[in-house]
């Protein structure tokens, strides 16, 4: 597939570039300042994008078969980016008519299973209190993404950890694993890639954890 990522320099980002170019995919990797990438590749291109500004965006993701985004707060000062940002790769995709969109989320933004221990719920209460602002920024961009025309998927992991990729984690459609409290940030790429021409998570949030 001709995949464009955004957030290609976070770590989610970078998992996503070097694992798609490893499957054979063509990639373009949207960067703010490509000195920060280290990722290389024959099928590779870097480019250089300005997120405040959708129609530089444009040459990005014309032609793309998906778009996959890593966009989002790296800390609470930063919350309010991942509505703002996905609003501008909206619209570019939006101009070129690219349907397929790929975010990364949270656990806490969706629903929780029926079932889940009260020490999970407790303790996903107490984090979503503590990075309120960060959770309600991606509740603001998902609902961008649920009025937008395109077919997009926001996948909602836990905590994030810095570990190899395994292949081996849980999914849910329109919900979350059962006391699922973390994934390494390789996994959650490995997810979105694996989605990416999965019909049955478009317009869907999705789950993912060990």
């Amino acid at each position: 597939m001709k995949l464009t990522v955004f957030g290609a320099t976070g770590g989610i980002g970078q998992e996503i570039v070097r694992q798609a170019l490893v499957s054979g995919h063509q990639v373009t990797a949207v960067v703010r300042d490509p000195a920060r990438f280290t990722v290389t590749g024959e099928r590779l291109k870097v480019f250089r994008g300005d997120l405040s500004d959708p129609g530089s965006l444009r040459p990005a993701v014309a032609g793309r078969d998906a778009v996959l985004s890593g966009l989002g707060a790296r800390r609470r000062a930063d919350a309010g980016i991942a509505a703002e940002l996905t609003r501008s790769v909206l619209r570019a995709m939006d101009a070129e008519n690219v349907r397929r969109l790929l975010v990364v989320s949270a656990a806490p933004v969706g629903p929780q299973p029926a079932d889940s221990p009260v020490a999970d719920r407790m303790m996903l209460k107490t984090i979503g209190v503590i990075l309120k602002a960060v959770y309600d920024d991606l509740a603001a961009m998902e609902a961008e993404l649920a009025s937008s025309a395109t077919d997009w998927t926001s996948v909602r992991p836990p905590r994030l950890q810095d570990k190899p990729l395994t292949g081996s984690y849980r999914k849910v459609v329109g919900g979350f694993p059962r006391s699922g409290r973390f994934i390494g940030r390789a996994d959650v790429a490995h997810a979105m890639l694996a989605m990416t021409d999965d019909p049955a998570t478009v317009k869907q949030g999705v789950g993912v954890a060990y």
